[in-house]
């Protein structure tokens, strides 16, 4: 790995402008197979840790996990590599091209539609040569165009099973929300045919009852007027499953000078996903929400209610949400909705039911700490460093590889 990263080191310190256009052309090729190389290797040493389980040494499920904690990798990426390492194993012929960096993980992922469970075994029952359909398909990757790649395993596919799969409406449909740093959201999904009709079917309610005229709005600032409005409805009705003891509502913390001041500002409240918006925007969530004191310091609001109750209430909960806004656990990801509050001294051990006690721990994470692994808050060190977590040998698990060197 050394050699590699000293060869890194020199690539960067060539001056790109003073090449001729063939031999930039050249050093563009040339990377983008080392990179087919390095990603196959990765994708290799991924596998080797979820089927060892080596991931549970640092507190994490799998790689995938340990991938989007501890090395900062986006979970899309994360669940492409442990996905290429599975599927890989089913075609030897994809795997030795990948890691010749004749093969890219896009065509990997292409390919790898044909060894699914389901695939392989009407395959089998048809007496089809896979490999000699991967044989095929990976030569014509390394030379065709990927386009050309995707009509050709889908022609497979459509050959392979005319009538299509039975109808699966839950493997059809997925749903991404990704939270920008300014509060602002982005929707990516896809619907099965019946799903989406319903979805569809709704939106469209809403959005023609909310028409008038003079509405200059377009077709999918409408949509997306009416797909918030599909949300208040829901909210407002009251009949949503309870969301770790209280029922689900938008959470937004303001300081009550920036309630109170007219003017506007940016970034002064936080959302309850941990994104900062504007004190207008707080201020407008306000205007039809109940409004809570949040004080969190002794003179307060009472933050802790000694040793006559053990479940954490509400308000206990909502401060060591605000505090900890995540599980604390090194490398996870899991937001406040999905934790518990844990004791850190156990009730059972004469623990107190306090803001000070207590630490947000995902699910997984609090079964970790009752078996071994242990959460400390150091108060003096800055906010996204002061909790730290160790192993059962009492090692710290850090939550970010250190850069190299």
């Amino acid at each position: 790995m050394g050699e590699l990263q000293s060869a890194l080191d020199g690539l960067a310190t060539l001056d790109l402008d003073e090449l001729p256009d063939a031999a930039l052309l050249a050093q563009l090729r040339e990377l983008v197979a080392v990179q087919h190389r390095v990603t196959a290797q990765l994708t290799r040493v991924a596998r080797r840790v979820d089927v060892r389980g080596a991931a549970e040494f640092d507190g994490a499920k799998n790689a995938k996990l340990w991938l989007r904690g501890h090395a900062r990798v986006a979970g899309t990426s994360a669940g492409r590599i442990v996905a290429h390492g599975r599927v890989l194993e089913q075609l030897p012929a994809t795997s030795r091209a990948f890691a010749e960096g004749v093969l890219g993980a896009d065509q990997v992922t292409v390919i790898g539609k044909i060894a699914t469970p389901f695939h392989l075994d009407l395959a089998a029952t048809r007496g089809i040569d896979v490999a000699a359909v991967e044989a095929a398909l990976v030569q014509l990757a390394a030379v065709g165009t990927h386009r050309e790649l995707e009509l050709a395993v889908a022609d497979y596919l459509a050959k392979l099973d005319p009538d299509g799969p039975e109808p699966d409406p839950t493997e059809e449909r997925s749903v991404t929300l990704v939270q920008h740093p300014d509060g602002r959201w982005t929707l990516r999904g896809e619907l099965d045919a019946v799903g989406g009709q319903k979805v569809a079917t709704a939106l469209e309610s809403i959005s023609a009852a909310g028409r008038c005229a003079g509405d200059d709005r377009t077709r999918s600032q409408r949509t997306g007027d009416a797909l918030v409005q599909l949300a208040d409805l829901a909210l407002a009705s009251g009949q949503l499953p309870v969301l770790r003891t209280v029922k689900p509502h938008v959470i937004a913390t303001i300081p009550v000078e920036d309630l109170v001041d007219p003017s506007t500002g940016p970034g002064a409240a936080t959302a309850g996903t941990v994104a900062t918006i504007s004190a207008a925007r707080a201020r407008w969530l306000a205007c039809d929400g109940v409004v809570s004191r949040l004080v969190l310091s002794p003179d307060g609001l009472p933050l802790d209610v000694g040793r006559e109750q053990r479940v954490v209430p509400p308000h206990i909960r909502r401060a060591v949400e605000q505090r900890d806004q995540s599980c604390v656990f090194a490398g996870c990801e899991a937001p406040r909705w999905f934790c518990d509050v844990h004791h850190q001294i156990e009730w059972t051990d004469g623990g107190d039911t306090s803001v000070e006690n207590s630490a947000l721990l995902c699910e997984r994470h609090h079964a970790k700490v009752h078996h071994g692994f242990r959460v400390e808050r150091d108060d003096t060190a800055p906010p996204q460093a002061r909790w730290r977590t160790y192993r059962p040998d009492g090692t710290q698990i850090l939550p970010h590889p250190p850069p190299p060197s």
